[in-house]
């Protein structure tokens, strides 16, 4: 894409670089200003602090009453804070707006980590009754927000942002791909993916088309989406939530897709939807995505809505709470096609090159330590290790309880006293899993302190049991295995 394509001319884009950078209009910039209090209740969307912390209109004052509080001020007053950028350059660019008797923001203009600057579309929320655009422009949501956390961040040669929108997937990218490419089927969302860019001295191949269409033949170390994943009929009314496929046919559609785009240890990365429909296991639908692609994946669920409140969300989205008729078509819809909910999770495929793939697709809906993206590194890392080891190689290993692993018991008082009824074990970090275990299961993590191989821990306990040795090395590389998936006891390198 040229570089010129952008809301404002290079020049433009330097200059207004400057203005922010001399006012430090940055994320540590304005909490200095405003302090904690004020800070914090911004977050919330409450500006009376701030509005009383910004009243001498100095260009920071000036900057955070209009791009942050929404607010309207003389033009004067917001010429001098976007000097050396001309009031005419920055409404010609849209980045401001005429109103009333002074200027509004045009775009949200979001400072961003610690020296960073995201142009998107003003939300929805802020200008209630106006109808936002067909190729409205996303900021900074919850989703963005999931996906960037998720990301596996190991520096990687060529990295791909299908879907780019304001850019800000890209922008982390930056920071560990030595060559950024972003996609959008949008002009307009690459216009402010441009500016982004440009405005943060960043340099991407920046390409139109639908998906993956622009990227046909290529492949990438690293591919990360935040597609249009919102499920429904098939109707197409505002770009960066519908993607015209029905039903949750696009996350299907990119792991199809996948095994064509990654490099050989290659990952992909997207956000998705599926529905859970009466009588199916969502978890068997969503495994099917991945028959015949040769990637290994991890899909983890971490929210589920029924149809009423996943609409109303959607609906609220893009201001259209008015419109029954939409509704009713939206949940019609669900109801002809037997939807009880929405699953919206994260899918990380790997081409990992063997001939038999690992799928897991599961819940994972508690807190999990952040960032994600560390969590779902490793986790291919321990699948890399257990495939390179058949049963003897599982029982010749050496293992440890995680650090922190903790046994939850559930007792019952009876006449004899405690009875125990049910064990878990538990992770206080990372993934946070728990598990409920057997009396067998517990000793052996009990005694895996990694002084053993496992074999001849397994000695110990059959004799201990009295159960023979190859009938419980048999039942145990099963469970061995698949403590070290979920990070419950770790192998020790020899």
């Amino acid at each position: 894409m040229d570089r010129h394509d952008m809301l404002l001319s290079p020049a433009g884009v330097d200059a207004l670089r400057t203005a922010l950078t001399r006012a430090r209009f940055t994320a540590n910039g304005i909490a200095d200003r405003l302090g904690p209090q004020a800070t914090g209740a911004v977050a919330r969307n409450d500006y009376r602090a701030a509005l009383r912390a910004t009243e001498d209109r100095d260009p920071l004052a000036t900057l955070i009453r209009v791009f942050i509080c929404d607010q309207t001020e003389p033009e004067p007053v917001v010429a001098a804070a976007l000097a050396p950028l001309t009031v005419e350059e920055a409404l010609a660019g849209g980045l401001v707006e005429r109103h009333g008797e002074g200027l509004r923001a045009g775009v949200d203009l979001e400072p961003y980590g610690d020296d960073w600057f995201v142009l998107a579309d003003v939300p929805a929320s802020a200008r209630p009754g106006r109808p936002l655009h067909a190729e409205h422009v996303l900021g900074i949501g919850g989703a963005t927000q999931t996906l960037i956390g998720a990301t596996v961040r190991r520096p990687v040669e060529t990295a791909l942002d299908l879907g780019t929108g304001s850019g800000v997937q890209a922008l982390h990218l930056s920071t560990h791909a030595r060559r950024v490419t972003a996609t959008d089927v949008s002009e307009r969302a690459l216009r402010f993916a441009a500016t982004t860019a440009a405005l943060n001295g960043q340099d991407w191949e920046l390409l139109r088309g639908d998906l993956v269409a622009p990227v046909a033949d290529r492949r990438f170390d690293l591919v990360v989406s935040n597609p249009p994943f919102v499920v429904g009929p098939g109707t197409t009314t505002h770009v960066y939530r519908d993607s015209g496929r029905v039903g949750d046919a696009i996350g299907a559609e990119l792991a199809a897709a996948a095994p064509h785009l990654l490099t050989e240890g290659g990952t992909m990365q997207y956000l998705a939807n599926w529905v859970h429909v009466t009588g199916e296991d969502w978890a068997e639908r969503v495994t099917g995505w991945f028959a015949g692609t040769g990637l290994d994946a991890w899909v983890i669920q971490r929210e589920v809505a029924d149809p009423m409140a996943y609409v109303n969300l959607w609906l609220t989205d893009v201001g259209e709470t008015a419109d029954p008729q939409r509704m009713a078509a939206w949940l019609d819809w669900f109801d002809a096609h037997k939807v009880e909910a929405v699953g919206f999770g994260i899918v990380s495929l790997r081409r990992a090159g063997h001939d038999e793939p690992i799928v897991r697709v599961e819940d994972l809906r508690q807190r999990v330590e952040p960032p994600l993206g560390d969590r779902v590194g490793e986790w291919f890392d321990r699948q890399d290790w257990l495939r390179a080891r058949d049963t003897d190689g599982l029982l010749a290993a050496r293992y440890r309880a995680a650090d922190g692993l903790q046994l939850r018991q559930e007792a019952t008082m009876g006449a004899d006293g405690w009875a125990v009824d049910r064990q878990v074990l538990a992770m206080p970090r990372g993934l946070r899993w728990s598990e409920e275990i057997d009396p067998l299961v517990l000793a052996l993590v009990g005694g895996a302190d990694g002084r053993l191989p496992l074999r001849d821990q397994l000695a110990l306990l059959a004799a201990a049991h009295d159960v023979a040795p190859d009938e419980l090395a048999e039942a145990a590389g099963p469970i061995v295995a698949h403590l070290v998936e979920r990070g419950l006891v770790e192998p020790v390198a020899d």
